[in-house]
C-alpha cells in the first residue's frame, strides 16, 4: 500500500531527490511521534501497561517499553522484556509440527491414532492433525470447562495425564465440521511432537527454533527458573494492581506456554520471510486459510489470516497474526506481509486493548485517521470524590458523560465503586452504585453492585429490590440468587425452567452484525442455541423469555427482534449497561 505524496516538480532531477529523501524523514519522524503520542496516552489512561515494536519494509521504526515489568521494584518495562506470549505460542507449536511433516515423520490427514495408539480410538480414529491445527477438530477447549480455573490450573501434570482429563469427553461437532477454538488441541499437538522427535517439547523448540533464529530471549517458561528481565503479570481488583493468579505451566504448555520478546518476535518475523526452518512448500501450507474462523478472518496453522482495518477508515490491509491472553498477562502479534511490516504489543496488566491499538497505530503508518483514547468518567469522578465529595462528583458526572473528551463504561464506573466500598466508603460507593442503575438500567452486574452496598449498609427491603432485579436481568446471577437467600426472601418465583420449541429456535439461527467486522453467529444443536462472536469460542445461551437470552460465562443478555412481517431481522445485545443492535445478514 503506497501513501501519497505531493511533491513540486523542478527540472534538476537531484534536487528532486533531496526533496523526496527530506519529505520521507520528515514523514518517518511524524510517524514516530504519533505513534509515541498514541501509545503515552494508553499509558497515561491505564489502558496499556508493556512493551511495543514497530518495524516498517523490515526495518524497526519505534520500539520502546511503557509501565513497569515489576511494580514491586519498580523496574521498567522495555524493549528487551521478556512476557509470557499466551496463544501467540500456538503458532511456534505449528511449525514444529510442518517441521515433522517436512521430515517425513508425520502426515497431516492420517487420524492422531497412528502416532498416538493409546488415544480413545471413538474420536481419535476420526480426529486429524489438520483437524487440531486448525481448531476444527470438536475436541471442547479445557479452559471453558467448569471451575477449571479453581480446580486445575494451579496443579502440576504431564502432558499425558493432562490430556486424560479431556480425551474421553464427548466432541462437540463433527471432525472438520467447522471451526472452534480449542487449546485442547494444541496440547494433543505438544505430546505427538514429544513422541516423533523424542525430546522435549521445550528442547525441540530450542534445537529446531530459537538457537536456528538466535531467539536468546524466547522459552518455555518454568516457574522455577531465573529469568533475567522476565515481567511480573498483574489484574485489577477494584480499581487497584494486585498480582496475577498463579498458573501453573504444565497447563498451557503447547497452547499458550512460552515467553518472549518484541525483539525476539521481530526476529521471528524476519525469519519467516526466509526457507531457514523450513522449505518453501511447507511454509506456502503454513500461512494458508484453512477454516472460516470469523468474520473476515481465517485459521491457518497457528495464525489468524485476514483483512484487518487501518486506522478508523474503511481501508483493510491482509494481516496474519494472532493474539494471546493469559492469567495477567494479553498479547498481539499482526504482520502484513505485502510491506513487510509488523505490530508488536505484550501488556502485562490482564487486559489492554490490543486490537484497537493495533489498528490504531497501522492507521498512522500509512496516513489514515485513528483513535486516540481517552480519559475514563469514572477516573475524573474519583477525583473529584476525593478533592470535593460525592454530591459534587455527582454532578461532575452528568456534566461530562455524554462529552465526547472522555469515556464512559458501567465497568469502569462499577470498578471505582468497589474501590470506594473496599476502603470503608460504604455510604459514596452505594451512591455510585445507585448512579450506574439509573444510567445502565439492563445492565444486571449494576443492580447486583447496588444491592450488596445496600445490604452492607442494613438497608435489606432496598437489597432485595436490586438483588431481584439483578437476577431478573440476568437469571445465572448465583451471586445475587445466593444474596437473596441470605436476606430471606423467597426465590422461588425467580428460578424457573424456561423452554423454547425448537421451531421458535430454527428462526434465531443465523448472523447479525453488532458493529462492522463483529458478528454474532447463532447456531443450534439440538434443542441446545449457540453463539460465536467474531474472534471467541462457541459458547451455549439459555432462555429466559421465548426470544430472551442470557450468557453463562459471561454477564450479558440477548434478546431477538421481529419486524412489521413477524420475521426475526434483528438481535440487541446487553453487556455491562450497553446495548447494542445487530442486523441479520445471513
Amino acid at each position: 500500500m503506497k501513501l501519497n505524496s505531493n511533491y513540486p516538480t523542478y527540472k534538476n532531477g537531484i534536487f528532486i531527490l533531496f526533496l523526496v529523501l527530506i519529505s520521507n524523514m520528515g514523514f518517518a519522524q511524524t510517524k514516530v511521534e504519533q505513534i509515541e503520542k498514541l501509545l503515552t496516552t494508553y499509558e497515561e489512561y491505564g489502558k496499556f501497561n508493556g512493551s511495543v515494536l514497530v518495524s516498517e519494509q523490515g526495518k524497526v521504526i519505534y520500539k520502546k517499553g511503557f509501565g513497569m515489568a515489576n511494580m514491586e521494584w519498580d523496574i521498567p518495562n522495555q524493549p528487551n522484556t521478556k512476557h509470557l506470549i499466551a496463544s501467540i505460542t500456538k503458532q511456534f507449536t505449528a511449525m514444529l509440527i510442518l517441521q515433522l511433516v517436512a521430515e517425513g515423520k508425520l502426515d497431516l490427514q492420517e487420524p492422531i491414532t497412528t502416532y498416538l495408539p493409546d488415544y480413545p480410538k471413538g474420536s481419535g480414529d476420526i480426529i486429524t492433525t489438520h483437524h487440531l491445527l486448525t481448531h476444527t477438530s470438536g475436541i471442547p477447549d479445557y479452559t471453558e470447562f467448569p471451575k477449571f480455573m479453581e480446580d486445575e490450573s494451579r496443579n502440576p501434570y504431564s502432558p499425558e495425564a493432562f490430556v486424560k482429563t479431556f480425551d474421553e469427553k464427548e466432541l462437540d461437532f463433527k471432525p472438520g465440521e467447522k471451526y472452534s477454538y480449542s487449546s485442547s488441541g494444541y496440547f494433543i499437538l505438544e505430546v505427538l511432537i514429544e513422541k516423533l522427535s523424542g525430546k522435549s517439547y521445550e528442547q525441540i523448540l530450542k534445537d529446531k527454533i530459537f538457537t536456528p533464529l538466535n531467539m536468546k530471549d524466547t522459552g518455555y517458561d518454568n516457574h522455577k527458573d531465573i529469568l533475567k528481565n522476565r515481567a511480573a503479570g498483574y489484574e485489577k481488583e477494584n480499581g487497584n494492581y494486585i498480582n496475577s493468579s498463579y498458573l501453573d505451566m504444565t497447563i498451557p504448555y503447547a497452547a499458550g506456554s512460552l515467553y518472549s520478546t518484541v525483539e525476539d518476535l521481530y526476529k521471528w518475523d524476519q525469519a519467516l520471510y526466509t526457507t531457514t526452518i523450513l522449505p518453501k512448500e511447507y511454509m506456502t501450507m503454513y500461512f494458508k486459510p484453512y477454516i472460516p474462523a470469523f468474520d473476515k478472518k481465517h485459521y491457518a496453522y497457528g495464525w489468524e489470516v485476514g483483512y484487518d482495518k487501518i486506522g478508523s477508515s474503511k481501508d483493510s490491509i491482509y494481516t496474519i497474526g494472532h493474539d494471546g491472553s493469559i492469567n495477567g498477562f494479553n498479547t498481539n502479534i499482526s504482520r502484513a506481509t505485502s510491506d513487510k511490516s509488523l505490530v508488536v504489543l505484550l501488556n502485562n496488566t490482564g487486559y489492554a486493548p490490543l486490537y484497537e491499538m493495533t489498528r490504531a497505530i497501522r492507521g498512522i503508518m500509512y496516513g489514515k485517521e485513528y483513535h486516540i483514547p481517552k480519559q475514563t468518567v469514572a477516573d475524573v469522578v474519583l477525583a473529584v470524590i476525593e478533592e470535593k465529595g460525592i454530591d459534587e462528583a455527582i454532578s461532575k458526572y452528568h456534566s461530562i458523560k455524554d462529552s465526547e473528551t472522555y469515556s464512559l463504561s458501567a465497568r469502569d464506573m462499577n470498578e471505582m465503586g468497589y474501590l470506594l466500598m473496599g476502603s470503608g466508603r460504604k455510604e459514596e460507593a452505594s451512591k455510585v452504585f445507585e448512579l450506574i442503575t439509573k444510567e445502565f438500567p439492563t445492565s444486571s452486574k449494576a443492580y447486583d453492585s447496588y444491592g450488596e452496598s445496600l445490604m452492607k449498609l442494613g438497608k435489606k427491603e432496598l437489597a432485595v429490590k436490586n438483588y431481584r432485579k439483578s437476577v431478573t436481568l440476568n437469571p445465572n446471577n448465583q451471586n445475587g440468587i445466593d444474596s437473596l437467600k441470605k436476606l430471606g426472601d423467597d426465590i422461588s418465583d425467580l428460578v424457573k425452567d424456561v423452554k423454547v420449541s425448537n421451531a421458535i429456535l430454527e428462526t434465531y439461527i443465523g448472523k447479525y452484525e453488532l458493529q462492522p467486522g463483529f458478528i454474532l453467529t447463532f447456531t443450534k444443536e439440538g434443542n441446545q442455541l449457540k453463539t460465536q462472536a467474531t474472534g471467541r469460542s462457541i459458547v451455549d445461551i439459555f432462555p429466559k423469555s421465548e426470544n430472551g437470552f442470557y450468557l453463562k460465562v459471561i454477564d450479558a443478555q440477548l434478546v431477538f427482534n421481529k419486524n412489521d412481517a413477524g420475521e426475526i431481522d434483528s438481535v440487541t445485545f446487553f453487556q455491562g449497561g450497553r446495548e447494542m443492535k445487530g442486523k441479520r445478514i445471513d
